[in-house]
């Protein structure tokens, strides 16, 4: 079976409306695409030195996806940041770091996304044999109550020194300790491209107020897409944020009394439509209109995970995105069918027949 072929299997009673949408808000002659000489003509016209451009060389030149300006990240941090027992217990195997780093080789990813300790046991026999992406900062949830913040658990010399290609970050935008955040890892990221190191920034959202209703704006377009816009503000290579599922969140949150940031009517119907496609793209626009490459997370494992993550593939690369980080989704099963769903996600950006919409 060829890939579109699985491709719409998996994406079943929605294959039309994903694969045959042709009318986006914002044409694709606005952004830069990802394709083979990304590096050469984007990464490389701006001030990154040239042993940045290394890193990313190595980033986007490892794994099934080498040199197709996509990517495909195995994440295993959530042993801190939402407990290992919670996340590990489907699949005990995963507390060995080592078996965290062989599913990202057996996926043909191209690069291991997960914290100092992990990466740290084993970076003497992997760290050359697979990108390593250190994760520098985490919430913890031991402190009680439970409260939403990202603190530094090592330092970028610490992981330059195990031979790390790229390092990552989170930033809560829109949380009480979003201030301190920016400032941390706007000089880690200086740091980390001084030593040669890529970065890439979770741009996530966390304020209870984002919750309205039956509303989730947590995930608004609108709003992730302004925190996309502060992470390549200081300077992230490659941006990491949730798939949008709505839009209109300055909008809600500027109802009643409240005033809450700034907004224009025409960014919900010049910019977006609620295509999810739309939706996504808007994110890519506002990460320097594709200049940083926007990678989708895969969000939690559940009972269809192949053909979500799929789906999440589709609506990514057609919106003009870099690719998925998916974690849970694959490291919560059988080694095996973890590799089998990476491989879907690749087989999407392999795939001629899925377009640019």
């Amino acid at each position: 079976m060829q890939y579109i072929e699985k491709i719409q299997a998996h994406l079943g009673a929605e294959s039309d409306y994903l694969l045959a949408f042709d009318k986006p808000a914002v044409s694709k002659t606005m952004l830069y695409l990802p394709e083979s000489t990304f590096i050469d003509q984007v990464y490389g016209a701006s001030d990154r030195t040239p042993q940045v451009l290394r890193s990313l060389g190595q980033l986007f030149g490892t794994g099934r996806l080498a040199d197709t300006g996509y990517l495909s990240i195995l994440p295993v941090d959530q042993g801190i940041e939402h407990s290992a027992g919670a996340s590990f217990a489907p699949n005990p195997q995963y507390f060995d770091p080592e078996n965290i780093v062989k599913l990202a080789l057996e996926g043909n990813c191209n690069a291991v996304a997960s914290t100092f300790g992990v990466l740290g046991a084993v970076s003497r026999k992997y760290a050359h044999k697979i990108p390593f992406l250190v994760k520098i900062n985490h919430n913890e949830l031991l402190t009680y109550p439970n409260r939403a913040d990202q603190i530094l658990y090592g330092t970028i010399r610490e992981a330059w020194n195990m031979g790390a290609v790229a390092v990552g970050a989170t930033i809560y935008f829109g949380s009480e300790e979003s201030d301190r955040q920016i400032i941390e890892v706007a000089k880690a990221f200086e740091e980390a491209h001084s030593l040669g190191m890529a970065t890439v920034l979770w741009c996530y959202l966390r304020n209870s107020a984002f919750k309205t209703g039956d509303k989730d704006y947590h995930l608004a377009a609108d709003l992730t897409g302004q925190a996309n816009h502060l992470g390549v503000t200081i300077k992230a290579d490659i941006i990491k944020q949730k798939l949008p599922e709505l839009n209109g969140g300055f909008k809600a949150l500027n109802m009643g009394k409240s005033s809450y940031g700034k907004l224009d009517e025409r960014m919900y119907t010049q910019l977006s439509s609620d295509h999810p496609i739309d939706l996504c793209r808007y994110q890519v626009l506002n990460c320097f209109a594709g200049r940083a490459g926007l990678i989708n997370s895969g969000g939690a494992s559940g009972q269809n995970d192949i053909e979500e993550a799929v789906k999440t593939a589709v609506i990514n690369k057609r919106a003009g995105g870099t690719g998925l980080i998916s974690g849970r989704k694959a490291f919560q099963k059988p080694m095996n069918e973890g590799v089998e769903l990476l491989h879907a996600i690749q087989d999407v950006y392999l795939c001629n027949e899925v377009t640019i919409a």
